[in-house]
């Protein structure tokens, strides 16, 4: 499986990005998808999560900021990022798990988000 990020960019405080990622490969093994992060200096730290039927899971931190969605037919899952705060910046990496792992599996190179005070 390949996971191809896109959407970083670069951001001031209060403002709005959508990363992308879109799978590619053996998808079919593929339940969850979601993206973590990691700041310079920082441990990684899970995002967001959703299955294949669209339960999702946020970290504290993004909770009813951040809204992670999933189109299966694009195989592609979305990390809508709004009211953007300086610490949210980071590497953000899109990662996948597959069916019964008690992990994820996959993860895609990072696409980097900064945002500015």
């Amino acid at each position: 499986v390949q996971l191809q990020a896109s959407g970083g960019g670069l951001v001031r405080a209060g403002g709005s990005l959508r990363l992308s990622c879109a799978a590619s490969g053996s998808i079919f093994s593929i339940n969850v998808m979601g993206w973590d992060r990691q700041a310079p200096g920082k441990q990684r730290e899970l995002v967001a999560s959703i299955t294949s039927g669209g339960s999702t899971n946020y970290a504290d931190s993004v909770k009813g900021r951040f809204t992670i969605a999933r189109d299966n037919a694009k195989n592609t899952v979305y990390l809508q990022m709004n009211s953007l705060k300086p610490e949210d910046t980071a590497t953000y990496y899109c990662n996948a798990a597959k069916w019964f792992s008690r992990g994820m599996d996959y993860r895609g190179k990072g696409t980097l988000v900064t945002v500015s005070s």
